[in-house]
């Protein structure tokens, strides 16, 4: 089975504050119309954009939790699918492991791969050789359109597949016991598909996690916070938790074949030698979460069904988080979906349910981004009513961890609220700096000069001193 990652936007949270909130019911509370023109003091975009800003590599904190805790992750991450099934053994390329780039790349994802297998080398101890697109790889990185992509695997943002070293040997080997992951024995051949007409940060988002699952774990887990291996795609460049765990998959203590009882035997050693800090002690499994939760989140999330039932779907989620007594990750982002399907609809229930996920998110380790996801809500909806020092003050405590984090299409957003807030308070000439840096992780954020130039108007038409 092709691992999919279901890429539901590249600024989740944001995406849909300022994009869907389209007024309904009018005797319904609701947050102000984002995606209306702004027909008062239309913004508009610099002659010349500033140059693309883009990250480099910076320092990566190495994951905090305990290594029986680590442990638990690594076997359910390394021989159970995202479907369920079973991995009988584990897998991975056991020889030189070398990369080609096939088709249309543009240049900003070539820096991406080149930072990415330096770190892979650096921090995973894993050295992966690129080569010229002619000649054979262990792992083909494959440009194509989106629209190709997503005709073949709706939903689908990118994926990897096995055994397979181009677009057309997958489309003849799909669904087939070629592609099958329980199949697999050992790792020769990957292939990950990505478009290559999507924004910047996008591609770069699928590089880290792709080119992670097609050398080791191809499962996701929700409740990991500090991960990639998690659908809710808040983390989207490899964490320290990502490289440790990847580290490990490729111990000389461990081989392709061993069962999952085997690599249990060995993993607490490994563990202790890679990560002291971590102690030691045998892995401990966590209580799976139930499939009713991940199919409501599912369902919340997809663009399959009508919003009235993603919506009861995202209620349905947060219910059963409740029921189940969790304080952790999974309530907080079943009150994130909740939050998001509610705005334009009921701010009341909206704004609760991000204050409640953003106080969660505060009080867990390691979840600072999160916390960020819900505070620029939170910061949108303080411009909104007027309120510049409070909206500053969110953007401010937020701006650190989402730079760490490396998402530009965030990063930019706060700083385009940011600069309205400032405008509000009159520190126009400050406002026009804060707007200009903006542009230039916008770009890398968001992509073409259109949808840069959206995002501005979107933000602008938060604040009421331009609304008409």
């Amino acid at each position: 089975m092709a691992k999919q990652r279901i890429y539901t936007s590249t600024l989740m949270a944001v995406a849909f504050a300022l994009a869907s909130c389209a007024p309904t019911d009018q005797n319904v509370s609701k947050l102000p119309d984002m995606s209306r023109e702004v027909t008062a003091r239309q913004i508009s975009l610099p002659t010349e954009l500033p140059p693309m800003k883009a990250f480099s590599s910076g320092r990566i904190l190495p994951p905090s939790r305990p290594n029986t805790e680590i442990g638990g992750d690594f076997l359910d991450l390394s021989f159970t699918l995202e479907s369920g099934r079973a991995l009988p053994v584990l897998t991975r390329f056991e020889g030189p492991i070398s990369i080609r780039v096939k088709g249309n790349a543009p240049s900003v994802l070539d820096t991406d791969l080149s930072q990415l297998l330096t770190r892979l080398e650096r921090e995973a101890g894993i050295s992966i050789t690129r080569v010229p697109e002619h000649l054979n790889a262990s792992i083909t990185l494959e440009i194509i359109s989106k629209r190709a992509l997503q005709r073949l695997v709706p939903g689908a943002a990118c994926f990897v597949a096995p055994n397979v070293s181009s677009w057309s040997e997958y489309k003849a080997a799909r669904n087939t016991e070629q592609t099958d992951w329980t199949k697999l024995t050992e790792r020769t051949r990957m292939t990950v598909f990505l478009p290559g007409d999507v924004a910047p940060q996008e591609m770069r988002d699928c590089l880290h996690e792709e080119i992670a699952q097609a050398l080791g774990p191809v499962n996701d887990l929700y409740r990991l916070s500090d991960s990639v291996f998690n659908d809710d795609n808040f983390h989207t460049v490899l964490t320290g938790f990502d490289m440790l765990i990847l580290r490990a998959y490729y111990a000389p203590e461990l081989k392709s074949g061993m069962t999952k009882a085997q690599v249990t035997t060995r993993l607490p050693a490994i563990l202790t030698r890679l990560n002291p800090t971590g102690g030691n002690g045998a892995p401990v499994s966590k209580t799976p979460t139930p499939t009713a939760w991940k199919q409501a989140i599912g369902t919340a999330l997809g663009n399959g069904a009508p919003t009235g039932q993603r919506r009861a779907a995202a209620r349905r989620a947060v219910e059963l988080s409740r029921a189940m007594n969790w304080r952790d990750t999974r309530l907080a982002f079943s009150l994130f979906a909740q939050g998001r399907l509610n705005l334009g609809v009921n701010s009341d229930i909206a704004l609760a349910s991000f204050r409640e996920a953003e106080a969660i998110y505060r009080q867990l380790p390691g979840t600072e981004l999160q916390a960020a996801h819900m505070g620029v809500q939170l910061a949108a909806h303080a411009l909104s009513l007027g309120n510049a020092n409070t909206a500053l003050r969110i953007v401010d405590q937020h701006m650190r961890s989402v730079r760490s984090a490396q998402n530009a299409a965030l990063l930019a957003t706060l700083l385009m609220i940011k600069a309205e807030a400032m405008e509000m308070q009159g520190r126009d000439a400050e406002a026009q700096l804060v707007r200009l840096d903006s542009l230039g992780w916008a770009r890398y954020g968001f992509g073409t000069e259109a949808d840069v130039g959206a995002r501005l108007q979107e933000i602008a038409a938060i604040s009421p001193q331009r609304r008409g």
